[in-house]
């Protein structure tokens, strides 16, 4: 990849790999649907700042408008729902670490749906590898066992299936698109449905009171969705799905990291080996042929 491919990436991967401590602290107050409809009313305002100073062409034709609220389906509402449902049951570390699958996913995925992401033996190394430090990282948190526990954890691992089809989905649909077009179109049905659904599943609705949770809601709709998603688009058409996801490799670092500093968790063998294993694959996958 180019540098500001790599500058991105990076980047992309330190904003959603905090993303899971902020949504474990606004689940705490807020229920998991309104907490997301929040989140994307945050993302769709500053969405709207960028494409009023850019201005750039919108989408012309049923179809395309039809393809970018799928997306916002897959993509924004449904996954960013299930992880902050899951969250309410399983620390953010984990969750970023099980979200972590969806390279996998993709990959599978990619193959079988696009003609220019193909697997490769360099792809499957990397990705068998950057599996082994996730599952060395998990192995952390294997001692709860609770139902709730495991619903959580099958709740972040669907997330991770729908983001695999989004990426290819949106590769296969949205080329020539801008990158904040892109993004925000697929925002404004999700969020639309997800206002709907607030009422008729979260009953009585109560907005926020804690500060905190306000700073972890326009946190997660302004870095998280607008920043995040502007960044996504860009690195999804310049170095396709599989790579891109790829970033989902950075958010066990991010989380477990952000766990250890500011919750105290323990710093042990498994955070150190996961850690390495987790870094060399993402440098192998997007190493040069």
């Amino acid at each position: 990849m180019k540098s500001k491919d790599w500058l991105a990436f990076i980047l992309l991967g330190t904003i959603w790999g905090s993303s899971f401590l902020w949504i474990k602290i606004a689940v705490q107050e807020i229920g998991p649907i309104l907490l997301v409809a929040i989140r994307l009313l945050f993302g769709i305002l500053a969405l709207l700042v960028v494409v009023a100073y850019t201005r750039p062409p919108l989408p012309v034709g049923r179809q395309i408008w039809i393809n970018l609220t799928i997306l916002g389906l897959i993509n924004n509402a449904l996954p960013y729902t299930l992880i902050s449902w899951g969250e309410k049951y399983i620390d953010s570390a984990v969750a970023a670490i099980l979200n972590s699958t969806t390279p996998l996913f993709t990959m599978l995925v990619a193959h079988l749906f696009l003609t220019d992401d193909r697997m490769t033996r360099r792809r499957v190394i990397a990705l068998v590898m950057g599996f082994l430090g996730i599952v060395l990282l998990f192995s952390r948190d294997l001692g709860d066992t609770s139902r709730g526990n495991l619903l959580g954890q099958a709740a972040v691992l669907t997330a991770a299936v729908c983001y695999a089809f989004a990426s290819v989905f949106a590769r296969r649909t949205t080329q020539g698109l801008a990158p904040s077009v892109q993004a925000l179109v697929p925002l404004l049905g999700a969020d639309l449905l997800l206002w709907m659904m607030v009422p008729l599943v979260e009953s009585p609705v109560a907005l926020p009171s804690l500060p905190i949770t306000w700073l972890a809601l326009v946190w997660l709709g302004v870095l998280g969705v607008a920043v995040a998603f502007l960044l996504f688009f860009y690195l999804l058409h310049s170095v396709g799905p599989t790579r891109t996801v790829l970033v989902t490799y950075i958010f066990p670092l991010v989380g477990v990291a952000l766990g250890v500093i500011f919750l105290g968790e323990r710093l042990d063998w498994q955070l150190v080996g996961g850690a390495a294993l987790v870094i060399t694959s993402v440098v192998i996958v997007n190493k040069g042929r």
